[in-house]
């Protein structure tokens, strides 16, 4: 792995912030830092980067407000390695600084850990697929906002970059879901599009229905991108442009903790945070539950087996309209899989096995059918 401390801003660790004295069980006393000298990737399971368009020293009070937060939690996970890189440098132009944080996260996925990325602009999701895409690799990337960012503009922003990730070529996007928009701040037309491409969309009152339902939607992601303006503005007061509906406190740490979950996924950004207008930085208090559920989820990734290994699953042969389907529980986590035409296994919930076992077609199972296609 390439030297990356030219790619980050120099960061004080002997300062306020990191020097605290904290409990030994708490992050800050467990978190290490990148570029202390003491560093060593191999060790690590997560690595924590902030990146923002923003002035370096505004955007520095910013991930420094998460930081604070963060490093106030207590340790529940061992045989889980936090570091925490700091913030990438800032270039001349915008362009520059994606630059930077593509050649991080490159970095990061070619050692086979995974960032946490901790971001202004929603449309640096787009450096989180650039690995994929410079590597020629397909990705699953879902997304969580309040809104379906495929405006049609000249340059690439915060509200168009999902068109280019989505119809660009070559693409290299295997699947996407969406996760929580609200539908009277979405054109008709981009679900249109959406389903075109057979894409998967959850409108929010449909996520807030069952947030269970949405486990086997991150299961196989390796992309996970949240706008922090998904969550309703009751619960994260720096959502000033946000919403009075929106997904609640716990229902967004309950996706960070599937996204944890996901076998593959190997990016999780954060986008959307700013200080200035956080309330007693409650936002940011919730930022970090949001990355403590996500580690949490990762001790279940790890406890998870492979399918392969059948003793570890109970196995429920299911037809429903003459499709002969196999289901399987895993014993240790309780997820469950579905099989298809081919031996082919997707992630699906306990609702799905009850919807065959009434010989109906799940509907996932049909929309991973139409795919196969």
């Amino acid at each position: 792995m390439q030297d990356l401390q030219a790619f980050f801003e120099q960061t004080d660790f002997n300062s306020a912030l990191y020097s605290k004295r904290y409990h030994p069980l708490q992050w800050g006393a467990r978190i290490k830092h990148a570029f202390d000298g003491t560093f060593d990737i191999e060790e690590a399971d997560i690595i924590l980067v902030g990146c923002g368009a923003n002035s370096m020293d505004y955007f520095a009070q910013t991930s420094n407000a998460i930081r604070k937060q963060l490093y106030e939690m207590y340790h529940w996970h061992e045989g889980i390695s936090i570091v925490d890189a700091g913030n990438i440098r800032q270039g001349i132009t915008l362009n520059d600084t994606r630059a930077a944080l593509l050649t991080v996260l490159e970095e990061i996925h070619a050692a086979g850990k995974i960032a946490i990325l901790l971001g202004d602009r929603h449309d640096l999701t787009m450096q989180q697929y650039e690995v994929f895409k410079k590597a020629e690799i397909t990705a699953i990337a879902t997304v969580a906002d309040m809104l379906i960012d495929m405006d049609d503009t000249e340059e690439l922003d915060d509200r168009s970059f999902l068109l280019d990730m989505l119809t660009s070529s070559p693409n290299y996007i295997s699947h996407y879901n969406h996760i929580a928009f609200q539908s009277y701040y979405t054109q008709p037309r981009m679900l249109e599009t959406l389903d075109k491409l057979r894409f998967d969309f959850y409108r929010l009152g449909k996520v807030r229905e069952n947030i269970m339902e949405m486990e086997p939607v991150l299961r196989n992601s390796n992309i996970f991108s949240i706008d922090m303006p998904v969550v309703r503005y009751g619960d994260a007061p720096a959502n000033i442009n946000g919403s009075p509906n929106g997904l609640s406190g716990e229902e967004i740490c309950s996706l960070t903790r599937y996204a944890g979950m996901a076998t593959d996924l190997t990016s999780l950004g954060i986008y959307g945070y700013d200080v200035a207008t956080d309330a007693n930085e409650m936002t940011a208090k919730l930022i970090t539950q949001m990355i403590w559920y996500f580690v949490d989820g990762l001790l279940v990734r790890k406890a998870e087996p492979k399918l392969t290994d059948r003793e570890e699953f109970v196995t429920f042969n299911v037809t429903f309209t003459d499709n002969d389907t196999m289901f399987m529980k895993s014993k240790r986590t309780n997820r469950w899989w579905m099989s298809l035409p081919g031996n082919v296994f997707v992630p699906c919930s306990y609702s799905d096995y009850l919807t065959a076992s009434n010989n109906e077609i799940p509907e996932r199972w049909f929309r991973e059918q139409e795919r196969l296609v």
